[in-house]
């Protein structure tokens, strides 16, 4: 059997796991957004880059309600988290070309969850063979962009 570490995702996991307040209430509730990070507040969702990203470009769309289910959101907030996607598909093809896109949700800490108890939907371009040697055997992510400039390209779309 083969493992696959990611060792630049430690500190993050261990944060986040061992965080007394939940980050993206914590986020939600700041008052400096490009700070934060945070793209994009709609009425019951807000859209903001990830910290750590896989690709340049990857974003999430987090509810305010802090819930851990999908099934506990409310319905309005749901319907926003969808039109939010749709709106950052539109974005991430303008902005990055990609040759397609990931979008997820994590559900429970077995699932993957780096952050379990609050839901939340990434949304990431990807490109044919953007995996290379550089994550598979220096275990290092090379990314084109750093996430200020991110942050102005997306939000000049909001």
């Amino acid at each position: 059997m083969d493992f696959l570490f990611t060792p630049w995702r430690y500190t993050y996991v261990t944060t986040a796991e061992n965080a007394q307040e939940c980050v993206f209430c914590a986020l939600a509730q700041g008052t400096n957004d490009e700070q934060g990070y945070i793209v994009h507040r709609g009425k019951y969702c807000f859209v903001i880059l990830n910290a750590y990203p896989y690709t340049s470009g990857h974003t999430m769309v987090v509810p305010y309600e802090h819930v851990d289910q999908l099934q506990k959101l409310s319905a309005p907030a749901a319907q926003e988290m969808m039109v939010l996607t749709q709106k950052l598909e539109g974005v991430l093809r303008e902005l990055y070309h990609p040759d397609g896109l990931n979008l997820g949700m994590n559900l429970g800490k077995a699932a993957g969850a780096g952050i379990a108890g609050h839901i939340h939907m990434h949304i990431l371009p990807r490109w044919v063979a953007d995996v290379n040697f550089m994550g598979a055997i220096a275990e290092t992510r090379v990314l084109p962009e750093d996430l200020a400039t991110t942050y102005k390209r997306i939000r000049s779309k909001f």
